[in-house]
């Protein structure tokens, strides 16, 4: 019988990004990324897209406020958005209190990302 690891943001691979937010990768293979991530109140990232990444955003906890070129949508706790390859978008945090949220790109997004601002 094998022993399935039991993966959680205190044993994940832990990052930084923008100013205050934070990652975990949950699965890292060169195929695919699930990372976990949280954004305080007021915290944004730059608009950007992915060349060839497909991503998954499902919102945990909280509101998710995601910008494209077409307007925002907010995605509420239990729901997600698709966001496919070279569309332009920045995921904010426009609400009171900290996001967390679930990002799944296939292929992998980091090395993949063109800033647009």
């Amino acid at each position: 019988m094998t022993t399935l690891p039991v993966i959680s943001t205190k044993t994940a691979e832990h990052y930084t990004w923008g100013e205050r937010c934070d990652g975990w990768f949950f699965l890292k293979n060169e195929d695919i990324h699930v990372i976990q991530e949280k954004m305080p109140t007021g915290a944004a990232e730059v608009m950007h897209f992915h060349r060839k990444a497909r991503q998954l955003f499902y919102v945990l906890r909280g509101e998710l406020t995601m910008r494209t070129q077409s307007g925002s949508v907010v995605i509420p706790t239990s729901h997600a958005v698709t966001i496919e390859p070279s569309v332009q978008h920045q995921a904010r945090n426009e609400s009171r209190e900290a996001v967390e949220f679930l990002v799944i790109s296939c292929p992998p997004s980091h090395g993949d990302r063109v800033n647009c601002e």
